[in-house]
């Protein structure tokens, strides 16, 4: 599969998903939300995958929605008349999936889907959706050089991509609002102090230190046991009671008890390192498919 906005390549079991118009700053259309919603379905259930890097072609990350196209920019059908009923009863409607979905919250909502960790190395600026696509990844580096900002206040609009339910879980409720309303460019160290970005670090380190963290994810390590304690974190977390933690706590753990489980405690056992043989996605529970949806 070929993408024209992206560029995909694997090593080691790594993905490096590279966001792919470095002439436009890697500004993003709905193109490049479709290539990337199908890329991350992609990875989730390619078993060559065990983790994936996004980074950006040349200096940017991605510079935010490309502003130039013709018509609504957001490539929203302005004809509609959407009500809020029709965001529930008719959410994957063409009509309203096509001409009233929000492009970057699609492209989120395939990232908090994935089974497989995801790491954000933004080597450059990374505004609007470039900074509102990275909230529903892992763990975000940032070089130096990049620059983020949750600009929206300054188009008139509103934060997208879902980020009104990831960056206040990220960074808390008041620095997530301070942000959206100043609608401020804050350097990289300014994202780290308040909690955005894991590290700093220099342009040339950005890509080694994603895929040594990526290491650390995923070698010996259950790719079964990942996938299910990544979306375990995200979805429980939300719940309104930890009961229903304990329901999806319970059976995660029967089934992982099953095949990896027991070659873990073994290896424990024999001082020895462990050979996992499960598969994402082969060998997820029977529970996952409908949960995870």
């Amino acid at each position: 599969m070929t993408y024209d906005t992206l560029a995909w390549t694997v090593a080691d079991g790594i993905l490096t998903l590279t966001l792919n118009r470095p002439d436009r700053l890697n500004s993003f259309t709905v193109e490049m939300a479709d290539e990337l919603e199908s890329a991350f379905k992609r990875a989730s259930d390619d078993p060559a995958v065990r983790a994936i890097v996004v980074t950006g072609a040349g200096r940017a990350f991605c510079a935010g929605m490309d502003l130039t196209r013709p018509g609504n920019v957001f490539g929203l059908d302005e004809s509609l008349r959407p009500t809020l009923q029709d965001m529930t009863e008719r959410l994957d409607d063409p009509a309203i999936a096509r001409g009233l979905r929000d492009t970057g919250g699609r492209v989120t909502l395939s990232i908090y889907n994935c089974a497989k960790p995801v790491i954000a190395a933004i080597n450059g600026p990374a505004v609007g959706i470039g900074a509102t696509m990275t909230l529903a990844m892992d763990v975000r580096l940032a070089s130096e050089k990049a620059r983020i900002g949750f600009v929206f206040g300054r188009l008139g609009i509103v934060p997208e991509a879902c980020s009104s339910w990831f960056l206040p879980r990220i960074v808390g409720i008041s620095q997530a609002l301070e942000w959206c309303y100043s609608a401020d460019i804050l350097d990289a160290e300014e994202a780290r102090r308040g909690g955005l970005v894991k590290a700093v670090l220099p342009p040339d380190e950005l890509l080694p230190a994603a895929y040594a963290l990526a290491r650390r994810f995923v070698d010996n390590r259950s790719p079964v046991a990942i996938a299910l304690t990544r979306q375990m974190l995200y979805r429980n977390a939300a719940q309104p009671h930890p009961i229903e933690a304990h329901r999806i706590d319970s059976l995660a753990m029967f089934h992982t008890s099953l095949k990896d489980g027991k070659e873990g405690v073994a290896a424990f056992l024999e001082k020895r390192t462990p050979n996992f043989t499960a598969r994402v996605p082969d060998d997820l529970p029977p529970f996952y498919p409908d949960w995870a949806k």
